[in-house]
Parts: C-alpha cells; structure tokens; sequence
C-alpha cells in the first residue's frame, strides 16, 4: 500500500514543483529555500538532535513550551522544522537563533533519506496531526524514536485515515509513542491500528502558554490606540467567506453600541489586502496594524495584518470570535482569548477544538452560535454587560488554569529516549481520564 501511495506522490510531483514555483514568486525566500523540500538540508550541528516539526503556525505556538525546556538542556540540539513560510516566520519570532530551522521534506522516500541521514535525529517529535508514511517509516529503518505530541484526530480526519487501512497501520506502527491530548483522540489512534501500548494520554499543551513577559503593557498601550472607552470586538483567525458574515454581524452589533470596534484579523498573511478591501467596500476605512496609527471615533474597524499578535489583541479586546467556525474549517484555538480572560463566541463548526469549546461552554466562558443573528446578540450582551463579560472571561481563565500539566506529561514521555530516565506520570498513562 504504501508503494502505490509513494507511486500517486511521484505522479503529483510535476504540479508540487509547479506549486513551489508559483509560492516563490510571491514569496522569494521560499524560493531561495527549495532544496529542504528534497532533503537537501545542510548536516546538523550537534551530536544529540532533537527534531521537533510544527507544519505551522498553530503548531509552533503549542510546541513552545516544550520548545523552551528543551532550550535549556545544554547538551540537546535542538532542530524546528515548518511545512509553512508563516510557521517559519514564528518560529523566527519566538526563538531567533536558539533554534536551527529547515522546512520538511516532502513525504517521498528519496527526500526523506537525505533529511534523515543529514540532520541524524537521536529523536523526533511530530506535533500534533501529521501521519507521514514515508517519513515515519525512515524514522523506523534507522531506529529513531519518534513521538507524536499532543496528538489529536477529529471524526473527520479519521474517517478520511480509515479509507486506508492498511497503510495507517502500517504508518503507526512506525510510532514509538503517542501523547495524546484526550482519551478521545486516543481511541481514534487505536481505531487506527495504533498499539494501545504506545499511547498516553497527556492533555493539550495548548493549555501550558502563558502570556509572555511584557504583553500586557502592550496590552494597555494597544487599548488606549483603540479608545480606552469603546467597546472592542475581536475576531481572530478569520477565513474567506467569514470575514463577510463578521461584517453583517457587526453591523447589527453597531446598532446597539454605535461606538464599537472590530478587532479583524484573518488567518493567512496574503488575505489581509483583500479583507481591507472587503471592509472599504463595506463603507469603512480601516486602520491597519501595519500603519502603526491610533484609531479615530470614526474608524470601525481594525486590520490585525501581523503575523503573531492575536494573543495580544485577545489581552487588548473585550469579547473575541475564533474564526475558521462560521465556516467548515473546524475552528482555532480558543484558549488564547480563555487564557486572556474574555469570553468568547464560536461558529457551530469546531471539530478541531471539539472538547476544549464543549469544556468552555460548561463553565460558562463561551457561547456557540449558529448564524450571524445569533452572533451578533451574543457579542453585543456581552459588551452591554460588562459584569457578566468579567465574570464570564475569569470562567475561561480558570478552565485553562485547571487543565495544566501536558507539558510535564509530554516530558516524561520525551525523556525516556533523551537518557533522563523519567517515566511517564500515573496521569499521563490513563486512557479514560478527561477530555480536554
């Protein structure tokens, strides 16, 4: 099975290139960076390397804490690698040149030899969803350990994973060990073919960040570029064919609360000038990130066109929407508005973030709306009642606070194979324990 997926890989690779290509002309140093697609990476400097992937930003924000202990044992190199130029561009921002960075080879058995046997990993760490069959079992021929670290699956991906069979079984068996967040995504790796043996549940490292030195200075500073008195919607992470559902839904806000701020930040870097766009269409001149201006009383809305600063726009605003759930794209990470302690609205599709958005809910932090009506009358109650929005966004916080500890869990598993000789906790090890 896996030749004839390795078969199908080689057949696509004219219009992979083609792809690469086409990226490169928008974006010259993906081009200058081609070769580590194939594996033409230069040696790796250290005698025991640590290779942790993150495809992208998403990813290389949940590994940061597990990136940051790593950092401090002196006698570990530590290699990150992206699938994305916008995974890259964060890993730059958050660890300059503590890490070395090359993006990952494509999943052809040529490309990953070469990788493998330059960089020469004594282990590999794979965050989250990425089931390579070709890398995994290169891992396996060389006697890599390889960990899949907060590991999760939603119904969907594993109703696509189970079309093959044969071939995710064979690719997970490859695994040395697999930290799942939930005991949920740790049936559906069984239901895989994964040995239950091999896994732990260790919870979502996504609970382990914290706000970063100096971020609610900002904050502050940010609030009052805003209007320290205004009330500021932000709605994060945002998707094409959202954007225009968020801008009916603040229209309707602005009829209760004329002096309202929308907070809009999309999802990709290359949709900012088109949301811009969007919003100049909709009869608002929109501030930018970028300009580096404080807004006006007349200015509506916000233009959040950075790479890296949602969590502090979350700490900025008073209510936050997590995009990509209004839309079929499962939604996004939800706990960086908990962690800020706002409440929060999402679209019905959250399959991504199933247990942590049922989790929220629970306690009160977070509401699930179905449409743009039922959006904009939640966001507008909570900026109309700033009492139950505190008590509301101190709910989160709490959610956040008490679902700590992955990132000790992850470390035991991590450090059976880095000669630290810790074993995994009784709390990792248990597969029926919570879900989020």
């Amino acid at each position: 099975m896996r030749k004839l997926y390795t078969l199908l890989l080689y057949l696509l690779a004219p219009l992979v290139l083609l792809r690469l290509a086409w990226r490169g002309l928008r974006a010259p140093v993906s081009r200058r960076r081609w070769r580590e697609r194939f594996g033409l990476v230069r040696p790796a400097v250290g005698e025991r390397v640590v290779w942790l992937h993150a495809v992208s930003v998403g990813e290389v924000q949940a590994a940061a804490p597990l990136v940051r202990v790593l950092l401090q044992r002196p006698e570990v190199s530590l290699l990150v690698t992206t699938t994305t130029p916008t995974g890259s561009e964060r890993v730059a921002e958050l660890f300059g040149d503590e890490v070395e960075h090359l993006y990952a080879p494509y999943d052809l058995p040529g490309a990953v030899a070469r990788f493998l046997d330059r960089v020469r990993p004594q282990l590999a760490i794979i965050m989250e969803t990425e089931l390579w069959p070709n890398l995994f079992n290169g891992c396996r021929k060389r006697g890599i350990p390889l960990v899949l670290a907060n590991a999760r699956l939603s119904a969907r991906s594993t109703a696509g994973y189970r079309r093959v069979p044969r071939l995710m079984a064979k690719t997970l068996a490859a695994v040395t060990a697999i930290a799942a967040q939930t005991p949920r995504d740790a049936r559906r790796f069984v239901s895989l073919g994964a040995d239950p043996e091999t896994i732990s549940v260790t919870g979502n490292l996504k609970y382990e960040q914290d706000i970063a030195a100096g971020l609610a200075e900002q904050a502050v500073e940010l609030r009052r570029q805003w209007g320290d008195s205004r009330p500021v919607w932000v709605a994060g992470s945002t998707h094409q064919g959202e954007d225009e559902l968020l801008l009916d839904a603040f229209r309707q806000v602005r009829r209760q609360l004329p002096d309202c701020l929308l907070v809009l930040v999309p999802r990709h870097p290359q949709r900012f000038a088109e949301v811009a766009a969007l919003c100049g269409r909709r009869g608002y001149r929109p501030v930018l990130r970028s300009e580096h201006r404080p807004c006006t009383s007349d200015t509506g809305v916000f233009i959040g066109d950075s790479m890296g600063e949602l969590p502090l726009f979350y700490l900025a605003g008073d209510v936050a929407f997590v995009g990509g759930s209004l839309v079929h794209r499962g939604g996004h990470n939800l706990l960086e508005p908990a962690s800020a302690g706002i409440p929060l609205v999402t679209g019905p599709h959250v399959a991504n973030f199933a247990e942590i958005c049922e989790l929220l809910e629970r306690a009160g932090a977070c509401r699930r709306v179905e449409n743009v009506t039922g959006l904009a009358e939640a966001v507008a109650y909570w900026l109309r009642h700033p009492g139950e929005r505190a008590q509301a966004g101190e709910k989160g916080r709490r959610v956040v606070e008490k679902n700590r500890g992955a990132l000790g869990n992850v470390l035991a598993i991590i450090d059976r194979y880095l000669g630290h000789g810790a074993g995994v906790s009784p709390a990792a090890g248990d597969m029926s324990g919570r879900e989020a």
